[in-house]
C-alpha cells in the first residue's frame, strides 16, 4: 500500500524543466530514500508535496488525499525539514519548538519529547543563533518530528553534521517507522548514506526518475547493465554517468 504516489509529476520554470513526468510509489511504513546529484530536482519534488510550489503538470496523492483539492488536509499529516530551516535566533531552541507546538495545538510534553529524540535536551535553553550548523539541523529535525506526524519529508537531514551526528540521525530515521508507525521520505545525494537507512529508493537525474525499487533490485539492475555492484556508491555514479551520456547523445 503506497502512502505517496505521483503521476507524471512535472515542474517547469520557463524553458527549464526541474522535474519531468515523475511517477513515484512510496510504500506506507517505510524509509524511502530519494537520491540524485545536486540540482537533480529532489528539493523541487518535495516542495510540490508541501504545497510550496505548484506542479506544472501531473498529480500526486498523499495518504489517499489528492493535491490540490486536499492540500490543507495533506499538510496536517506531514512533518517536514526542507533546505536550511529558519528559526528565531533570539529565542532558545526550546522556545522555537514551543511556537510550533502552539500553532499545531499539541500537548506541552511534545517539545520535550522532540528535543530528546534529536539529542538537543542539554542545549534546549541556548539561543538558536548560537547553535552550530549541526545543532540547527537537529532543531529542524525536531520541528519536523514534533507531534509525531504520520509522514516525514526530510531534505538532506544530515547536512553539516559530523560523523557521530550523521550516525545518530541515520539511526533515528531508520527507527522512526517502527517507533512511530510513520513513513519517511528522505533525500540525499549520497547513496552510501541512504543505503544504511532506506527500504526503497528512487534515483532522480535531470528531473527524470531513472530507477525505483529496493537496493537488491538496484544491484540486479546495475549488474544487467554491466555497472559495478560491489560498491553501491560506484553503482549510483555509473548510472548517473550513463544517463548523462545518453542525454547528451540525444541533444
Amino acid at each position: 500500500m503506497n502512502i505517496i504516489e505521483t503521476k507524471n509529476l512535472t515542474k517547469s520554470y520557463g524553458n527549464f524543466t526541474a522535474v519531468s513526468g515523475v511517477n513515484l510509489h512510496i510504500p506506507r511504513g517505510t524509509v524511502y530514500g530519494f537520491l540524485g546529484p545536486n540540482g537533480a530536482g529532489k528539493s523541487t519534488t518535495m516542495k510540490m508535496f508541501l504545497g510550496l510550489t505548484k506542479p506544472t503538470e501531473g498529480t500526486f496523492s498523499i495518504d489517499n488525499k489528492r493535491y490540490p483539492e486536499d492540500r490543507v488536509e495533506i499538510l496536517k499529516e506531514v512533518g517536514s525539514f526542507i533546505e536550511a530551516p529558519a528559526f528565531y535566533g533570539n529565542l532558545s531552541g526550546e522556545e522555537n519548538l514551543e511556537i510550533i507546538r502552539k500553532i499545531l495545538g499539541l500537548p506541552k510534553a511534545s517539545v520535550k519529547e522532540a528535543l530528546e529524540l534529536v539529542g538537543l535536551t542539554e542545549h534546549r535553553k541556548r539561543l538558536a543563533k548560537k547553535y552550530s550548523l549541526g545543532m540547527k539541523q537537529r532543531l529542524g529535525l525536531a520541528s519536523a518530528l514534533i507531534g509525531r506526524p504520520p509522514i516525514l519529508i526530510l531534505d538532506e537531514p544530515t547536512n553539516g553534521l559530523d560523523p557521530v551526528g550523521i550516525h545518530e540521525i541515520r539511526t533515528l530515521i531508520r527507527s522512526l517507522p517502527q517507533k512511530f508507525n510513520c513513513t519517511v521520505f528522505v533525500s540525499s545525494h549520497l547513496l552510501s548514506e541512504i543505503e544504511l537507512m532506506a527500504d526503497n529508493i528512487g534515483i532522480l537525474n535531470h528531473g527524470h526518475l531513472i530507477f525505483e525499487g529496493t537496493l537488491p533490485m538496484l544491484k540486479r539492475n546495475a549488474s544487467l547493465q554491466g555497472f559495478p555492484t560491489e560498491n553501491l556508491e560506484e553503482t549510483f555514479l555509473a548510472m548517473i554517468d550513463e544517463d548523462n551520456r545518453q542525454r547528451s547523445g540525444k541533444r
